[in-house]
């Protein structure tokens, strides 16, 4: 499963998990440290995620912050949890207060269901007060998932981030901007638009024609731009659609379904029971093996099966869908191998 999946994946399972949880260490314990595991660290690890670092300032000693990741033993990203039910405000965290005092580049403070991360465009060493980045885990969206995928301990580079940071902080902020004014256009909104177009001298009276035209427009802009993309969509669909149907189809009258293979198809529907439902399972047989897919999809393998009358074998698939084949005794051997089986459905 890729990082993509398994954050999403998180995401619609934090849900189920709240009536849970009753405090702010069943928050981390459930919510924040599964949430670092996701990104690459290793959580059990003290010298790669420090629980309780200590952040002294001024006379004040062993202060203390949830979370340090490390980096060669130097703090990079400080992290202050709180339980899910509270709100995130940065001049109440010690996550603010002890920003400058280690060599930490960036904080994240965090419920387990709202993340925001800091850093220090404003002033150096002093944590800005607003968040660089943030998202709802419960609602990610495709573009921020791009973006957390640089704090993933594979391919985190303090450099890269910083730069990115200062780009990603602004034009968060503009997007609020320009969707505010797309929503409620004020007078220099509407003024800078209508003095393109309007002949005259643009009075009050022009402002209050215009500023309905003007979110008119944008809005019609943003529906043209929705049915496009959709166009689109639908066009690769059925350009893929027609492709398929005219891909040469084995003759049906030589693919023989033999019971050897339906009870196998049974006995692999019968293993899965407990990890999904069985009418997602599908037998798809050809000339040359036959296959048990998931959800009917040819991209999802599940197993094959290579049933002879003289010899049984079943075609295994790991993480990669690289196929191993293992020799059966007997059909109901197949039971050997379901904890395999099972493996392979979860990396769907």
């Amino acid at each position: 499963m890729d990082f993509k999946d398994e954050i999403r994946q998180f995401g619609k399972r934090v849900d189920r998990l709240l009536p849970q949880i009753k405090t702010e260490e069943a928050t981390k314990t459930s919510l924040v440290l599964p949430f670092l595991r996701i990104l690459g660290y290793d959580v059990f690890d003290p010298f790669e995620v420090h629980p309780e670092f200590i952040a002294d300032i001024g006379i004040k000693k062993g202060e203390k912050v949830d979370y340090a990741i490390l980096r060669e033993e130097k703090p990079t990203i400080l992290i202050e949890c709180k339980h899910y039910a509270d709100g995130l405000d940065p001049h109440n965290s010690q996550l603010f207060r002890y920003f400058h005092t280690t060599e930490a580049k960036f904080g994240l403070l965090t419920n387990g269901i709202e993340y925001r991360f800091y850093t220090d465009l404003v002033t150096p060493n002093k944590m800005d007060e607003k968040p660089f980045f943030e998202f709802k885990i419960s609602d990610i969206k495709d573009n921020e998932i791009q973006e957390l995928r640089k704090f993933h301990k594979s391919v985190y580079d303090l450099e890269s981030i910083s730069t990115a940071a200062s780009d990603l902080k602004y034009s968060t902020e503009l997007t609020i901007l320009v969707n505010a004014e797309m929503q409620h256009p004020t007078d220099e909104f509407v003024r800078y638009f209508a003095k393109q177009v309007y002949p005259s001298v643009v009075t009050a009276k022009i402002l209050e024609q215009f500023n309905p035209l003007v979110k008119r427009v944008f809005a019609q802009i943003v529906n043209d731009q929705i049915a496009e993309r959709l166009k689109s969509a639908l066009k690769k669909e059925t350009d893929a659609e027609e492709q398929l149907a005219a891909q040469p189809v084995e003759p049906t009258s030589l693919i023989v379904t033999t019971q050897e293979e339906i009870d196998g198809f049974l006995i692999v529907k019968s293993i899965l029971r407990k990890n999904i439902e069985v009418g997602r399972i599908f037998m798809r047989d050809n000339q040359s093996y036959c296959g048990i897919i998931l959800d009917d999809n040819n991209r999802k393998p599940i197993c094959r099966f290579y049933f002879t009358s003289s010899r049984l074998r079943l075609g295994l698939f790991d993480k990669e869908k690289k196929e191993l084949k293992y020799e059966l005794n007997q059909l109901d051997d197949i039971y050997l191998y379901a904890e395999q089986l099972v493996e392979t459905v979860a990396n769907y």
